[in-house]
């Protein structure tokens, strides 16, 4: 087989406790069948071996759920599983997600000697009251002793923070930009609280800064943090985008591995959606693929790459009435700074 190179996205859906905003696959588990776990993780990536072959593969992302509650010999296993069956590239990235409070510099070390090179770490806030409030376990000082830790030891080092709980103002968003530039970081995420049907807060009546105040926020992000917006919600010193997300969201192909895992597989020139059972997947039309591409492409800074298959699925007459959401350079479309602002609405537009 001559299959193109592949990222490996694998899910670890066990937490301590569910956040109140958490609307993931993952479950509260105060004791995985780790054994089984990597069990069934192992005989997935066995099954993309026979169907695409010994592929290279770019990066690896442990996401959950809970990643960094795993026993590192669970994850030394699967890892010598993805080793084993294909061609992991000499520099490819292994993420892993982390919360404070599941990792020290001893586990650390351990995980890092079995591929781990990058870390990120979900610290949400820096204030120990919202982080009572969202349900997180940890305290803030448990977040900068992690964040602390992975630094010195020479990992690439990612922090998650959320923004626009109920009651914050742009002063608020500011003052977390300000903490977030004396970390040391490189790379961070910023995500906009959403609340979620089914989950805790969705239950709650929650009173939730307007749009307008969420906006002004999201703009106060790109003044005050010292990091640069490469994605909607991701910033980063210049060359320290996280590779994995940056080909997804590029549209290269993927397997997702684990229960709630999704991947675009390519294979025989064809491309396959994989949802829910790995053995499960079905092919898709290009004008499905490209529209995939053109949502996730204009998420980025850099855009889409104007393929033919894109060509056909987009509205050029609308692009080139709306300069001020929407440029065309170098064969990419890519939003403005004010067309990211509302992006849902220009991909409805957009999008044939």
């Amino acid at each position: 087989m001559n299959n193109p190179a592949h990222n490996i996205y694998i899910h670890v859906p066990f937490c301590m406790s569910k956040c109140n905003y958490c609307a993931f696959f993952s479950r509260a588990c105060s004791a995985p069948d780790w054994v089984g776990y990597s069990r069934d993780i192992c005989a997935e990536l066995e099954h993309w071996a026979r169907t695409l072959g010994r592929i290279d593969v770019p990066t690896v992302f442990f996401g959950g759920g809970t990643p960094s509650l795993m026993p590192t010999d669970t994850f030394a296993e699967i890892m010598g599983c993805v080793r084993k069956n294909f061609n992991l590239l000499s520099d490819a990235e292994v993420t892993l997600e982390s919360n404070p409070g599941t990792l020290d510099a001893m586990r650390l070390r351990e995980f890092m000697s079995h591929g781990v090179n990058r870390l990120s770490v979900g610290v949400q806030s820096l204030d120990d009251d919202k982080l009572k409030f969202m349900g997180r376990r940890h305290s803030a000082s448990d977040a900068l002793h992690l964040l602390d830790a992975a630094h010195n030891l020479g990992l690439r080092v990612s922090a998650d923070f959320i923004y626009g709980l109920p009651d914050e103002t742009v002063s608020d968003v500011v003052r977390l930009c300000g903490e977030i530039n004396t970390l040391g970081l490189k790379h961070c995420s910023l995500y906009e609280l959403t609340i979620e049907p089914n989950t805790p807060f969705g239950k709650m009546n929650l009173t939730m800064p307007d749009n307008e105040t969420m906006a002004a926020m999201y703009t106060a992000i790109d003044e005050y943090l010292k990091l640069s917006r490469y994605e909607v919600s991701n910033y980063c010193a210049p060359d320290n985008e996280c590779k994995h997300n940056l080909n997804i969201w590029g549209g290269a192909p993927y397997i997702g591995v684990g229960a709630g895992a999704a991947g675009r597989v390519f294979t025989n020139n064809t491309w396959f959606e994989q949802t829910g059972n790995f053995e499960t997947y079905s092919p898709i039309s290009d004008s499905v693929r490209a529209t995939e591409c053109v949502i996730t492409g204009l998420r980025t800074v850099r855009g889409c790459l104007l393929t033919d298959s894109v060509k056909k699925v987009i509205d050029m007459d609308w692009v080139h009435m709306h300069p001020e959401l929407i440029t065309v350079q170098d064969n990419r479309i890519a939003t403005t700074a004010d067309g990211m602002l509302v992006l849902d609405d220009v991909l409805v537009n957009l999008v044939k």
